[in-house]
């Protein structure tokens, strides 16, 4: 599964795809894809400017394998990283190009941007949990149930319900918080 990924795993593939091996390329893409997608499609709300973002940041970590730096994180949140950048700026690049008049004011946009940035970032915490915690927040969210009946659900105690439920909402919560700019490609934010 994509959300276990050991490190060792994205290193070797970052080694692959520096060597130039297409079927390393296939297998992230196979791996990753959807998820790439999901994060451009919920920041653009469209699925062509999906696809479009889809195939550029693919064909950027095809390109710059090694801008990738395994220290700084997965190679999942890499990606997810680098995909709500480029949708970021497609969705700027959309909205000052002189249309059909109907983009929104500046300030209108950075509230866009943030709005839909901070879900991306929620969707993506939420499918990179690790699954137990995922199980227990989508006990309480979509079943509604509280911890007790989540313990009952899940086969743990409720002390162990609570800690999941508490440390999944606390994941969820850095969601608005912006993520570091360090692991930035240069240049990354320019249309590839």
């Amino acid at each position: 599964m994509a959300n276990d990924a050991p490190p060792r795993w994205d290193r070797r593939m970052q080694q692959r795809l520096a060597r130039g091996e297409a079927a390393a390329l296939a297998e992230l893409y196979d791996r990753f894809a959807s998820l790439v997608h999901n994060l451009a499609h919920r920041v653009l709300e469209d699925e062509t400017a999906a696809d479009r973002v889809t195939r550029e940041v693919f064909g950027y970590v095809w390109e710059n394998p090694d801008a990738y730096d395994p220290q700084q994180g997965s190679l999942r949140a890499w990606i997810a990283m680098l995909t709500q950048r480029q949708a970021v700026h497609r969705l700027r690049e959309s909205q000052t190009a002189p249309a059909d008049g109907d983009t929104l004011t500046a300030e209108a946009l950075e509230e866009r941007i943030r709005e839909v940035s901070v879900a991306a970032r929620a969707d993506y915490i939420v499918t990179s949990m690790p699954a137990p915690l995922r199980a227990a927040l989508e006990l309480a969210y979509f079943d509604r149930r509280d911890y007790r009946e989540a313990a009952t659900a899940l086969g743990v105690t409720e002390d162990e319900a609570r800690r999941r439920l508490r440390l999944g909402l606390q994941l969820l919560s850095t969601a608005h918080v912006q993520p570091p700019r360090a692991i930035s490609p240069p240049g990354y934010g320019r249309a590839l």
